[in-house]
């Protein structure tokens, strides 16, 4: 098995502007500014924010033709899991054909199958071990630390706007119940989030009520760190 790995910073390389609005779409555009390194998959996992810490979901997936093998990895524990209670970096790449665990991983069949060779993964933290996970797959092995580097900023730069086009896709919460979470988790109590709002105290106290109810939670605190695990923090 190679399995590299990498501590940023990694070398600069300037941002790709995507004007696309919907998620297919940016995925499809992202691909595309990535042809350099043979990227021809990307596949973007979460937290299940209703389930234990090795939950997790697919939120993205391009082509969505791979969805078996995304799913697969989701559930996979011999890549990407066990990361989150470690002290593994950040950024890591792997020749999928080289590893010791291919005849036991349902997900590097998967994805052999298709012709894939390799995989870059970086992970973004999350509150209480969890993470989101951007993996890229390319069909040719990558033997050189700048290729997996140059991937890794890549992602950097388009996971601002990513994560916000996540969110707005789920649509779990509404804008308001948003800013009174996050307002929340900046420290702010209730008056005093509907001072910044320009509101009363008892309508801050009704968004996050619903807030509460939409992520199954009995408490603000519980609240807010269940929207940090869907991406709305």
């Amino acid at each position: 098995m190679l399995l590299s790995r990498l501590y940023l910073p990694v070398p600069m390389h300037p941002p790709v502007n995507f004007d696309s609005v919907t998620l297919d779409a940016m995925l499809s555009d992202w691909l595309r500014a990535l042809g350099e390194f043979s990227v021809e998959a990307v596949v973007v996992l979460g937290p299940d924010p209703f389930a234990d810490a090795n939950q997790r979901l697919v939120l993205a997936l391009h082509p969505p033709r791979l969805i078996e093998g995304a799913r697969a990895l989701a559930e996979s524990a011999d890549f990407g899991a066990p990361w989150r209670d470690s002290d593994a970096p950040l950024v890591a790449w792997q020749h999928i054909a080289k590893s010791a665990y291919e005849t036991h991983s349902r997900w590097r069949r998967l994805w052999l199958g298709h012709g894939y060779q390799s995989v870059v993964r970086v992970e973004f933290p999350l509150p209480a071990g969890r993470a989101f996970e951007c993996f890229m797959f390319s069909p040719r092995e990558y033997h050189d630390r700048a290729d997996a580097a140059s991937l890794a900023w890549s992602v950097l730069n388009l996971w601002p706007l990513l994560r916000r086009t996540l969110v707005e896709a789920r649509g779990v919460l509404s804008p308001r119940e948003r800013e009174c979470l996050a307002l929340a988790f900046g420290g702010l109590t209730a008056r005093q989030s509907a001072e910044r709002m320009a509101c009363s105290e008892r309508t801050v106290n009704y968004h996050l009520a619903n807030a509460m109810a939409k992520l199954k939670v009995d408490n603000k605190l519980a609240a807010v760190q269940r929207a940090c695990w869907i991406g709305a923090l």
